[in-house]
C-alpha cells in the first residue's frame, strides 16, 4: 500500500519536472523529497525517477503511477470537499410522496427552484 505522501510526492515531481520544484511546493527539504521517492521505489518494485544530469527524469513506471497518484489525490480532495460541504450545503437524497394532482400542479416549480438552489441535492418523488 502507498502512501499518500510518496503519492503526493510522486505526483509533484511529475508536475513541476523536478526534485527541487517538487519539494518547494510541498513546503519540504528536497532531501525529505528524495527520501520519500525512494521508499516509493521500494514499494513499487519499479525505478520510478533516472538521473538525468543535474535533474531527474521519469521512467515509464513512474509516469504510470503519477497518472494514478493524480486520480488518488482528486479523490481524496473531492472527499474532503464533500466532507466540508456537509456543514454548508444541502445535499443528498430527497424522497417526496404526494397526491398525484398537487405532484403534477405544484412540485415541477418547486423542484426546479430547490434544486437550482441545491444543485447536489437528489431529490425523487413518489405518487
Amino acid at each position: 500500500m502507498f502512501s499518500v505522501d510518496r503519492l503526493r510526492a510522486l505526483a509533484a515531481v511529475a508536475a513541476h519536472g523536478s526534485i527541487a520544484r517538487a519539494a518547494a511546493a510541498l513546503h519540504i527539504t528536497p532531501s525529505g523529497l528524495s527520501q520519500q521517492l525512494a521508499k516509493l521505489e521500494r514499494e513499487a518494485g519499479h525505478a520510478l525517477l533516472e538521473p538525468q544530469g543535474r535533474s531527474v527524469r521519469i521512467t515509464h513506471a513512474g509516469r504510470v503511477l503519477a497518472a494514478h497518484a493524480d486520480r488518488v489525490l482528486a479523490q481524496l480532495a473531492a472527499a474532503e470537499t464533500d466532507l466540508h460541504d456537509l456543514h454548508d450545503e444541502v445535499l443528498g437524497p430527497l424522497r417526496i410522496g404526494g397526491v398525484g394532482s398537487a405532484v403534477r400542479t405544484l412540485l415541477p416549480q418547486a423542484l426546479d427552484s430547490l434544486t437550482a438552489a441545491h444543485p447536489r441535492l437528489r431529490p425523487t418523488v413518489h405518487d
